[in-house]
């Protein structure tokens, strides 16, 4: 059995992963989808790295799987090297850091704004970021609905510390890509993932909200990890 340990993004919210919870425990395995205090100004990057590292715990065959900007965090507690029995880490729609580099500082280092213009611009949607366009457009209504009462603002604290690891652990390093991610768009994260990892994005449908809009497809992803 596998332990799956689910990083949120951006507001914390452990409800973004509670489609893909049930499949991976229908699968056999268990499931643990992290709430990280994301409006709580003490919170921020060491905070979130602790309550992953405290998750992770003692377990052995840990799979940690990070949506977004839970890519700092989860990479920050990966690399502690406080846990054995982490075998892998999986970026899902990700901010994939360096070491010492600050959220805040992330996207101009990886040039974001531009990547997302271009797409748009290819895609014929709306340059001017909208949630609705580049964050829920594959989103089922009623999914979407369901969520409203677990939405907060990421205070801006989690932005301004650094990722705090010199290298990246030994273990099994995944990235997967949205193939309709407007956001991260799909062809920027298969470069950033070339150059920071130097592996190959795992392109899977959804946009950058995957795990609402097309969560058995990555919980069967998950899975074969």
């Amino acid at each position: 059995m596998t332990t799956f340990v689910l990083v949120p993004g951006a507001g914390g919210a452990a409800w973004y992963w509670h489609r893909v919870v049930p499949l991976l425990v229908e699968a056999g395995h268990e499931a643990i989808a992290l709430h990280l205090p994301a409006d709580d100004p003490a919170g921020g990057l060491p905070e979130y790295a602790r309550l992953i590292s405290e998750a992770v715990g003692p377990r052995s065959d840990v799979v940690l799987v990070a949506q977004s900007l839970g890519g700092f965090s989860a990479t920050q507690a990966a690399a502690s090297g406080e846990h054995p029995g982490l075998r892998a880490l999986v970026f899902v729609n990700a901010m994939i850091p360096e070491p010492g580099e600050t959220a805040g500082d992330w996207w101009g280092h990886v040039d974001q704004e531009k990547a997302m213009r271009v797409a748009a611009e290819a895609g014929g949607w709306a340059v001017e970021f909208d949630l609705d366009t580049y964050f829920t457009h594959d989103v089922p209504p009623e999914v979407l609905a369901s969520g409203a009462e677990h939405q907060r603002d990421e205070t801006d604290t989690v932005f301004a510390a650094p990722c705090a690891f010199s290298e990246w652990p030994p273990i099994t390093i995944r990235v997967v890509a949205g193939r309709d991610d407007r956001f991260f768009p799909v062809a920027f994260q298969q470069c950033l993932a070339r150059k920071r990892l130097g592996i190959e994005a795992d392109v899977l449908p959804g946009g950058h909200l995957m795990a609402l809009s097309r969560p058995a497809e990555l919980a069967d992803y998950l899975v074969s990890v």
